[in-house]
């Protein structure tokens, strides 16, 4: 009896210390991004300065747009590897219908915010094609999105004839030149919609939905959620905000060509990952998903300044994720199948 006792009377606190646990990987990233300060300091001069550090915050804004998408597919229960593919699809429309035929543009000429709107469109136009066949036709999210993004690197390919476009309109750039109080338009895009994003899945209905879809489907259903509509929803916002970030990585590096984007979802994956938010679905936070973007722009900003070749850094982000899957593996408490 005295056993048994015992044991009811330590289930409730193992429940409760499993459902701290997320909270605190979370939370762990933040002594572990002083401690990559410190260090980085240390060993280099140059990192700590203002400069350096807002040139991590501009560089990084780009992952951070299509983190935050690939995040709210991640809580919703599915995934979307597209979206690497429409970072360098939508802005290479959206320049191709604005530049002249000479500048390797279709022709057309269309004014620089029909552009720009164009841009963010296709990114809406993916996405909603992929919920369509995800949400509608009930296939596998892994390997629509997977072919997505084959289908649409080669339409990128095809359409620049593997060329680099230069002679895009100012706008185009503006996200990355432009600053405000000292930091780049983008570096403030990028804050404004994870704080929209957090206080939508924190405090509105509809955040509190995709936690309980992600966390069991049909359960959410069963509750009167539009689980569908809200989940194709997830959809279009990531392809949108995939779309963003390739605006943004342009006008960073001041061209477009037919490589952009190329492998970065592995990177999307890792920051998502380390940042707690579960591949499992139902689980995650915004500021966690930060967090995570924020640790690999250090990560990646100490090793450039070291000279470290970048083959090596995308082992690093590789491994970053076999770590994070581990802790998740405990502290999630239930197998990964």
């Amino acid at each position: 009896m005295t056993d048994t006792a015992t044991r009811q009377q330590a289930a409730p606190a193992a429940v409760t210390r499993r459902r701290h646990l997320p909270r605190l990987r979370e939370l762990a990233l933040l002594p572990a991004l002083a401690v990559l300060l410190v260090v980085g300091g240390l060993v280099n001069d140059r990192f700590l300065t203002a400069d350096n550090l807002i040139s991590i915050l501009g560089a990084s804004a780009a992952l951070a747009l299509v983190v935050l998408g690939e995040s709210l597919v991640l809580i919703s229960g599915k995934f979307d590897l597209s979206l690497e593919s429409t970072v360098g699809i939508a802005p290479v429309l959206g320049a191709m219908l604005v530049v002249p035929a000479l500048a390797a543009g279709f022709g057309t000429e269309l004014p620089t915010p029909a552009g720009l709107l164009v841009i963010v469109l296709v990114g809406a136009a993916i996405g909603t094609f992929n919920g369509f066949l995800i949400v509608k036709l009930q296939l596998n999210a892994f390997i629509v999105t997977l072919a997505m993004l084959i289908v649409l690197r080669g339409v990128l390919v095809g359409l620049t004839e593997g060329k680099t476009l230069f002679e895009m309109p100012d706008a185009f750039f503006a996200l990355a030149t432009e600053t405000f109080l000292g930091l780049p338009a983008s570096v403030w895009l990028a804050a404004a919609a994870y704080a929209i994003t957090g206080f939508v899945l924190r405090y509105h209905r509809i955040g509190r939905a995709l936690y309980a879809i992600g966390g069991n489907r049909e359960a959410a259903r069963a509750a009167g959620i539009r689980v569908d509509r809200i989940s194709w929803l997830v959809f279009v916002v990531a392809g949108v905000l995939a779309s963003l970030g390739g605006l943004v990585m342009t006008g960073y590096v001041g061209a477009i060509n037919a490589n952009q984007g190329d492998g970065m979802i592995f990177t999307v994956f890792a920051a998502a990952v380390i940042g707690g938010i579960s591949l499992d679905g139902g689980r995650g936070t915004m500021f966690g998903a930060l967090t995570g973007v924020l640790l690999l722009a250090v990560v990646e900003n100490l090793l450039t300044l070291a000279q470290v070749p970048s083959f090596w850094i995308q082992a690093l982000y590789g491994g970053i994720i076999l770590v994070a899957l581990m802790i998740a593996r405990f502290t999630g408490g239930k197998p990964q199948t």
